[in-house]
This record gives C-alpha cells, sequence and structure tokens, in this order.
C-alpha cells in the first residue's frame, strides 16, 4: 500500500493556472456546485484537469467528493448507482453522464479475495481523504484535483511538474503498483502515445518486470483498455510502446501474425494500426466488430498462407468458417468475450474472403451490400488492398457501391435487441371496439 505521507501538497491559486469553467461540461459544473452548497467537498478529478492544464479538450468530466454514493444519489434524482468492485454514481444528463466518485483509500490487502501473496486489488470501496485518493491513482498527471469551492489545483503527488517534464510516472512503488492493478501497464503506453509524453524510467522498469501479471487482470476491464488504446488514434506508436516494454506478446500475442504475414509473402499488414489511426483522425467510427476483425485477420490469414504451402485443396465456404473460427477462438477465450462476437467477427472475415475470392456483376455487389457486416468488410478489404498494394480498381467498385447503397443495419446495430411490440391477439382494443 503506497504511504500518501504528511507533506502539505501543492495548491496553484486561480491566478497560477490557465484552467477555466467555460471549458468544463457544463453538466459537471452543476455537480460540483450542487455537492459544494449541500456542505461536500467536490473536485474535477484525473484526465479532464490534466487535458485542461495542457490546453486539450477533455473526453470525459469526472468528479471526486466527499459524499458516498448514497448520499449523492440523494442529491440527484437523474443518477445512479452503479459497481461493485468499485461503487460510483452516473449522473445523467441531455449531453452525456457524469462520473462521480467518493474519495478513496488504498484497500487493506486482507480484505481482498486474491490469492494469498497476491496484491491484486479486487475490491475498492474503502472510502477516505482527497490526499489518500491522490495517492491510490495511477500516475501523477492523473491525479490532480480542481477544487470549485475556491478554484485552485491541488497537487499531491508531483503531478504538475511530471506535466511540466512530459512524463508518464506511476505512483509509489510501481512494483507494488503493478501488482495491484496491472492494467495500469497498459494504460501507460496508451497514454504516453496519445499525449506524446515519455515513460518515466522507473515506470519503465517496473512493466518489464511485471508484464506478465498482465495476464492476471479482469478480462472485461483488460478488452475495455484494449479497445480505448486501439480508438486512441495513436495506436502505432501505443504498440510500439508495449512492445519495447515487453508486453505486446504476452498480452496481444496475435499482432506477432502482422509481421508473419509479411514473412509468408502475404502482404505487409503492419499498416493495419496507423490506417485505424488515419481513420480515427477523420472522425470515421469504426464498430467494436470492426476493430476485432482487423486486430485478428493477419491471423486468420497466416493459417490460410500455411495451408495453401501444405498444398491442401481449397477451402470450401463450411471449411473457411470453421478454419477462421479456429484462428480466433484463442482471442476470444482469453478475453471471455461472447460466442455472438465471435460469431460476428467469423462472418465478417468470411464476407472480406468472398468480396476478394471472385468476379462479381453489379447487382451482385448491390445485394452483398445489404448484408450487416458489409461495412467492416469492406474495412478490411481496404486493410488488404494498403498492405498487398494492389487491389485498388476493385477497391474503389465496392466504395461506389456502398456509397449509393441505402441504409444498412451495421455490426453496432446487429448487437442491440430489437425492440418488440406487444402483439395484440383477435381479441385485440380494434376488435373490442367494432363489437361495441
Amino acid at each position: 500500500m503506497t504511504d500518501p505521507g504528511a507533506t502539505e501538497p501543492l495548491v496553484l491559486t486561480r491566478a497560477d493556472h490557465n484552467l477555466s469553467r467555460k471549458n468544463i461540461d457544463q453538466g459537471a459544473i452543476k455537480v460540483l456546485y450542487r455537492l459544494h452548497q449541500a456542505g461536500f467537498r467536490a473536485c474535477l478529478v484525473g484526465g479532464s484537469v490534466r487535458d485542461l492544464l495542457l490546453g486539450r479538450r477533455p473526453k470525459d468530466f469526472d468528479v471526486a467528493t466527499s459524499a458516498r454514493p448514497g448520499e449523492v444519489r440523494k442529491l440527484f434524482r437523474n443518477s445512479r448507482i452503479i459497481g461493485r468492485r468499485f461503487r460510483l454514481a452516473h449522473i445523467y444528463f441531455r449531453d452525456g453522464i457524469v462520473e462521480v466518485s467518493t474519495f478513496r483509500r488504498d484497500p487493506d490487502p486482507e480484505a481482498q479475495a486474491s490469492a494469498p501473496g497476491e496484491l491484486l486489488i479486487t475490491n475498492d470501496n474503502v472510502f477516505g481523504t482527497p490526499r489518500e485518493d491522490a495517492f491510490r491513482r495511477d500516475f501523477g498527471i492523473n491525479a490532480l484535483f480542481y477544487d470549485i469551492a475556491d478554484y485552485s489545483v491541488i497537487d499531491y503527488v508531483g503531478g504538475i511538474e511530471d506535466l511540466k517534464r512530459r512524463t508518464i510516472r506511476v505512483i509509489g512503488d510501481p512494483d507494488l503498483r503493478f501488482r495491484e492493478d496491472p492494467v495500469r501497464m497498459t494504460r501507460a503506453c496508451e497514454l504516453a502515445a496519445r499525449l506524446d509524453f515519455t515513460i518515466e524510467a522507473a515506470t519503465q522498469d517496473g512493466i518489464r518486470r511485471h508484464a506478465a501479471e498482465i495476464l492476471k487482470a479482469a478480462p472485461a476491464r483488460l478488452t475495455e483498455e484494449i479497445g480505448q488504446l486501439l480508438r486512441c488514434g495513436h495506436s502505432g506508436r501505443a504498440m510500439q510502446w508495449m512492445l519495447e516494454l515487453g508486453m505486446l506478446d504476452i498480452a496481444l500475442p496475435e499482432v506477432e501474425a502482422f509481421l508473419e504475414t509479411r514473412r509468408l509473402g502475404l502482404g505487409d499488414f503492419t499498416c493495419t494500426l496507423g490506417l485505424l489511426d488515419q481513420r480515427v483522425e477523420r472522425g470515421r467510427a469504426l464498430s467494436e466488430i470492426g476493430l476485432y476483425s482487423s486486430l485478428l485477420l493477419p491471423t486468420v490469414l497466416v493459417r490460410c498462407g500455411e495451408r495453401c504451402r501444405e498444398g491442401r485443396d481449397p477451402l470450401s465456404v463450411g471449411g473457411a468458417r470453421e478454419l477462421i473460427a479456429d484462428a480466433i477462438g484463442p482471442f476470444f477465450r482469453r478475453f471471455t468475450l461472447s460466442r455472438h462476437k465471435a460469431e460476428q467477427v467469423v462472418q465478417t472475415i468470411l464476407g472480406f474472403k468472398q468480396m476478394r475470392g471472385r468476379r462479381w456483376k453489379t447487382a451482385e455487389r448491390i445485394k452483398f451490400s445489404q448484408r450487416g457486416f458489409f461495412e467492416d468488410a469492406l474495412w478490411l478489404y481496404e486493410i488488404a488492398v494498403a498492405a498487398k498494394g494492389e487491389g485498388d480498381d476493385e477497391l474503389r467498385r465496392w466504395r461506389r457501391v456502398a456509397h449509393s447503397r441505402p441504409p444498412a443495419r451495421t455490426s453496432a446495430s446487429r448487437d442491440r435487441p430489437r425492440r418488440r411490440g406487444r402483439r395484440r391477439g383477435r381479441g385485440g382494443r380494434g376488435r373490442r371496439r367494432a363489437r361495441r
């Protein structure tokens, strides 16, 4: 457990920093003031303070307070308490959600459900002071507070100096902190890439020593972090950090296939992350299935390439489906993702193979473009053309169909259950009215 000590925090008064309320989400401002007026301490915390001090637009605005989750719930009718490992409140506004957490301290190891000798945090609902809350956060640049009471920025852990040095530094002993929460290692790589910061030497050494601990992280949290990394707009640089620190082949061994495709003469699929970052920069949303499919496509292609080198007969559609499912299976088992999502990835990669497997008539292209997986399969086609350096003409034909087709259900919409209206039987309202 990290010892917060008793040193005085660095306090930047309103005149000493550039953070302005006009750049804070209005929903967050309302939450901060209502908590303050109710007698609770209320601060903007984490990445939003960091980004505002850097002159960036935050994606989320999180609030920390001395109010307990139940007290927050009583103050805000538009709120809901969520979480078990980490209970907090979500305040719902028309334009988004403001997340409100109670100040916490590091929990006692004996209160955890992890195995003997492990430091993995499984329950994080021990409330504390703002100082204790700062020391239990991951990195110095994420542990800054903006106090709505006097508009000051409060730094208990040296985060202001880290911002000046453009450095990612874990708070406390890296050997303890990365064992408590291995996902912090992935987050360090993503933050360094997105902010164009460096990672402090001691933090790098800690990641190298404990890279294998990433396999102990909760699969749902690791999945969320990997998805955030791929969508950060700097995934190539983040993966490079993971590679240099010895994490990549442990957390995402599938990425090795990106290099294997080049060795087998199947194309240079190392371009995938660059294309993904360009897509993010252009604001082109990509579904979760599209992300998984682009990450796993080289693995499938390597498996197909090895089969061809063995001189085996061409695969039928059923055989190709079985090969794809077998190739992507380890990824979905490791991250405990649903069979439904695995089947969607199989359909997407199979659709991609069909798109480039034969000559198509215009009417056939239009009909095929109505399939739910088409947009994600077209994204895979774009990657393959860039990797192979050929197929531009065929890609343009598919893009013309994509631009002219009527709206179709995407992978994202397939994830949502359809709302079913109430069925009326023969004795429904209309029939009863007719009898009157």
